[in-house]
């Protein structure tokens, strides 16, 4: 497990679109992730438009970060989707069966639509665990959650150039003028 956050990255990204979907079950660590996120993004992203959108519970994220992605509120498909949610483990499987069921899909809408998802439904032994990742600030999860959005979001912008850059020198002839 990592003991710290990674480094801030600041955006000036004006048109970059952040969905958060946050499920409400265990809402005490889910709105500590979220808010935490929110302050986040506030000061390293503060022109990126942010969207968050309730669920019930984990189980139901994916489905909101693929509606999120493929039928957006806004029009606009996001750059970047943040999914949180909480599971605490009881004496089952069940937690750990909704957990995977949860990160395959997570993958599987990222892979298939190409848009980031950050994947921040913890699966937690217990409630000291979920203090430390989603209350506490040393390894909050929620403020990792919106530097990965952010480190994405600015990936993706640099792949943009690098592919108008690419496209603008095959378009020149062997001369050097454009065609």
């Amino acid at each position: 497990m990592s003991t710290e956050l990674p480094q801030r990255i600041h955006s000036r990204k004006s048109d970059a679109r952040i969905v958060i979907v946050a499920a409400r079950y265990n809402e005490k660590y889910t709105e500590a992730l979220l808010q935490n996120c929110l302050e986040e993004l506030a000061e390293a992203a503060p022109y990126a438009g942010v969207e968050v959108v309730r669920v019930p519970g984990a189980f139901e994220v994916p489905v909101m970060v693929k509606q999120a992605i493929l039928k957006p509120v806004s029009g606009d498909t996001p750059t970047v989707v943040v999914a949180f949610g909480v599971i605490l483990r009881g004496s089952t499987a069940h937690a750990d069966l909704i957990g995977s069921a949860i990160t395959n899909q997570l993958m599987s809408i990222a892979c298939d639509t190409m848009v980031p998802v950050v994947h921040e439904v913890l699966l937690l032994n217990d409630e000291q665990q979920a203090f430390a990742r989603c209350v506490a600030s040393s390894l909050n999860r929620g403020r990792e959650a919106a530097r990965a959005a952010i480190s994405m979001m600015e990936l993706l912008e640099e792949q943009k150039i690098q592919r108008r850059m690419q496209d603008r020198k095959n378009k020149i002839n062997p001369t050097g003028s454009l065609v």
